[in-house]
């Protein structure tokens, strides 16, 4: 009964070293007697107890690690606090057991090298600007080194920059002095602008105005000689209708009532100025002297 019991006994303990259960995203190093015996994926793996041992757990998933905060030195001699996160994941289970003794060290140590080595490269202003290319060069550097340990290098992102206290006061000074300059350019662009649309707007209503009297001399002149035109056309048609009037008959006699009319107000008018010495012809019966009289008066009263 004894040995039966010791029997079961290690049949437990054989079953349990020989069974292992891989969990998913994971991979175990098996060694044989010390030495690599192949890699056990995730699910449930048979091993030798006693013989073979699960040397290494490693963890495919990606791993967040964050770079201890560093002092960086630029191109123009400015200390710079830098501190960041680098992701990383296993890919050769078999290297990162054997290519070193802990890459997750390794690969902190390479990444605070590189950064200080770009950060070297650079002046201030562009380790601002520029972080994209900063995560890109240290992400190259530290993967190419990685591939010996079995680890991939995905990506490193800056957290934080900070420069000393006083090149944070100059800097904020800078900025300060360029956002009012940028006032004073906007400003001084304004007025400019503003006097340049003035002047415009005097220019156009000064032509406005110009163009407005020139049509008015012109509208004015149009209707002086329309007028004139108008009294011309009148002053000859009715001087045809006098001539057609003199053709009828009567005419004549007609014209020369008229002029004998004309004449006796002449002499009326002359006479009634003190001034004016009045010569009165013999003969007034004969209508011809009448009329010549008359119009030798006539012609001296309009001069």
């Amino acid at each position: 009964m004894e040995v039966a019991i010791v029997i079961v006994v290690i049949a437990v303990l054989f079953i349990t070293r020989a069974v292992k259960i891989v969990p998913q995203q994971n991979a175990w190093v098996k060694e044989r007697l010390g030495k690599y015996a192949g890699t056990l994926a995730p699910g449930m793996k048979i091993i030798i107890p006693f013989i073979d041992r699960i040397a290494y757990k490693h963890s495919l998933k990606e791993i967040p690690l964050d770079v201890p905060s560093q002092v960086c030195i630029t191109r123009d001699n400015t200390q710079l606090q830098v501190d960041g996160v680098l992701y990383f994941q296993v890919t050769d289970p078999m290297r990162a057991s054997y290519g070193s003794s802990n890459y997750v060290v390794a690969v902190t140590q390479l990444a605070q090298t590189t950064l200080r080595s770009v950060i070297g490269k650079m002046e201030l202003d562009k380790t601002f600007e520029e972080r994209d290319i900063i995560n890109a060069q240290v992400v190259a550097a530290i993967d190419e080194a990685a591939l010996n340990w079995g680890v991939k290098v995905l990506r490193y992102e800056i957290k934080d920059l900070t420069p000393p206290a006083e090149i944070l006061r100059a800097m904020q000074a800078q900025i300060t002095a360029e956002r009012e300059k940028r006032a004073v350019i906007a400003t001084s662009e304004g007025k400019r602008q503003e006097e340049i649309n003035l002047a415009d707007g005097q220019k156009q209503a000064a032509i406005a105005r110009s163009e407005g009297e020139q049509q008015a001399q012109i509208n004015k002149a149009q209707g002086e000689a329309s007028a004139i035109l108008a009294v011309a056309e009148a002053t000859a048609r009715a001087i045809a209708r006098v001539a057609q009037a003199i053709e009828l008959p009567g005419g004549s006699q007609a014209v020369q009532l008229k002029v004998a009319e004309k004449a006796v107000d002449a002499y009326s008018k002359v006479a009634a100025d003190a001034t004016t010495t009045l010569i009165v012809p013999s003969n007034m019966t004969e209508v011809s002297a009448l009329v010549s009289s008359a119009m030798k008066m006539i012609q001296t009263n309009q001069k």
